[in-house]
Parts: structure tokens; sequence; C-alpha cells
């Protein structure tokens, strides 16, 4: 009897081993799978010239971290060349420790991005946490801020805009007015302390029909009420690595420093989400979405959390 029950739990065990292997080497592949989620975007008063059209959104390529996952970045670039949407962009973190020496990941970043331009798609972009090398919400260093620079300088050498906290009109062939504009707002990097959301978002006229870009979610809360129909964030990275059906239960919520995450406390009612619409926060009349991003932070793997690229239809709200 002890003979064969010792034999039924080294089978049990071996079986436990060989799932969490096979869970293991699953986290090493599902990276290299791109998610393209198609997502309608209803914004009051859209004018029609916008209507049906299509924004693509990326985030978090985190180049420079061991295993970067540049093929997957390459392979979103292409899926949204091949869509031709009005208009790329991308929400922060380009880079994943910046250094002294900047170079090397740089370059790696204008070479994959640099198709969007060469394919005449209007893209822009805001910078992330990463991209000052900063973790908590403190001042940016005169460090991290040169850093930040370089890194926008060399997006707009190639034609790609960075907004700090402003706005700008999207450039649309079917406009037919000033009426028509579609204004997009980016909101500066929550970590280190360059988000001002409302003074980015008071740069459009009050009537105007906008549509909101930052890279932490942190952001969101501080946009009056009605400013943001529709905002699009970063930064979570989905969780990167979430238990199957439990969508609060995630390693990043666990990892990361509190400040990264204070928006979370926000959040009314029982399900905590780090991506896809995050219902219950921020103020009235405005929706959040957050894209999973691409890349990781400490560890090169992803389960149950695919990279995402977003692709936004326009529509107007019923």
């Amino acid at each position: 009897m002890i003979k064969y029950l010792w034999r039924r739990i080294k089978y049990l065990l071996f079986g436990v081993a060989a799932f969490l292997l096979a869970l293991l080497i699953w986290s090493v592949i599902e990276p290299y799978y791109l998610d393209r989620e198609g997502v309608t975007a209803e914004i009051p008063s859209l004018p029609q010239s916008w209507q049906g059209k299509k924004i693509a959104v990326v985030a978090d390529f985190q180049i420079g971290m061991w295993m970067a996952n540049t093929r997957t970045v390459a392979e979103a670039i292409n899926q949204i060349i091949a869509e031709h949407p009005a208009a790329a962009l991308i929400a922060g973190d380009f880079v994943y420790k910046p250094s002294d020496n900047l170079t090397p990941e740089l370059d790696r970043v204008i070479q994959l991005v640099r198709p969007l331009i060469a394919a005449q798609i209007p893209t822009y972009a805001v910078l992330g946490n990463h991209d000052y090398g900063a973790k908590t919400l403190t001042e940016a260093s005169a460090a991290g801020k040169q850093r930040a620079a370089q890194i926008q300088q060399a997006l707009e050498a190639i034609g790609i805009q960075v907004l700090q906290n402003e706005a700008i009109v999207l450039p649309n062939a079917g406009q037919a007015s000033e009426h028509e504009s579609l204004y997009l707002v980016g909101i500066g990097a929550y970590l280190p302390k360059q988000s001002q959301p409302q003074q980015a978002i008071a740069q459009v006229p009050d009537s105007a029909t906008r549509f909101v870009l930052m890279h932490n979610p942190a952001s969101f809360a501080e946009l009056p009420p009605g400013t943001a129909p529709i905002a699009v964030a970063g930064h979570t990275h989905g969780g990167q690595i979430r238990i199957p059906f439990l969508p609060q239960w995630s390693w990043m919520t666990l990892v990361e420093d509190k400040p990264s995450w204070s928006w979370l406390s926000q959040i009314r009612g029982d399900i905590v989400r780090v991506s896809g619409w995050i219902p219950g926060y921020g103020n009235a009349d405005n929706r959040l979405y957050v894209n999973r991003g691409i890349g990781f932070s400490h560890l090169p793997i992803r389960f149950n959390c695919p990279p995402e690229l977003t692709v936004f239809t326009l529509q107007p709200k019923t």
C-alpha cells in the first residue's frame, strides 16, 4: 500500500512539474504572438469626415532590455502599415533603462519606427517613465531630462511628433472645414512629474472633438469631466503575467512601485483591470482604454497577456 501511494505521489509531482514547465515554455513563446485588438471608439460630435477612420496605438517597446521583443515591435509596425490608419500613436517607453550612451538603443528604435514615416502615416508619440529612467513620483533629474530630450529629438528628426502636454489638429484630407477638426492631446510622463493633463486639454476648444494619448493611466484621473470621451494609455503591460479568469491578479501589480499604480485604488468595483476599457475610473463622461504594450519589465516573459496592437475605429456616439 505504501509503495502504491508513493508511486501515485511521484506521478502527481511529475505531472505538476511537467505542467509548470509547459507554462514556462509558453510564457517565453507568447510574447511573439501579437494580438490585434479592434476597438470601436465612440466620440460625441465626431465630424463626418472622421467617421469610420482608424487610429492605431502601440506602447512600451522597452528596447534595451535583455531579450527585448524587437521582432514583435517590427510586426506591429508592419501591421499598422498594412492597415494604413489615419494616424499611428506610440504611448511611450521606447527604451528600457537609458544609460549615458543611448545610441545603440535609440538607433534600434529609429530603425523600427522609421517605416511608418516612409509609408506616409502621420505618427505621434508621448514619452514614458522609462524614457526618463524614472520609477518614482519625483522631479526628473537633469540627466533624465537630457536623455528624454535626446529620444524626442531623434524621433522628431525622422518625422514623429512627440507631444508634451500639448494638443494638435490631426491631418485629414477629407476635412471640409476647421469645424471638422479632430484634436490629439498628448500628455507628458506621470513619472517623473511631467504630466500636466489640465494644461494639455485646455488647448482644445470646448466644442472640439478630441482623442487623448498618455503613457501612465494615472494622468487620466486629472482630466476634467467630459473632456476625454476617448483616451488611451500604456505602462501596465496588461499585468504581463496574469492568472486566467482572475484579471485582478497579475505579477506587475505586485512588483511595481506604488506611485506607478496609484490609479488602481481609484477604480470602483470588485475587479481591478489593468488593460482594455477601465470602468469606473476618472471623471464623468471620460473613458480610458489601456493598451497591454509589447515589451517587458523585469523578466522577458508574458503569460495570458499577449502583446497588443490596438486599432480604434472612430464612430459618433449615439
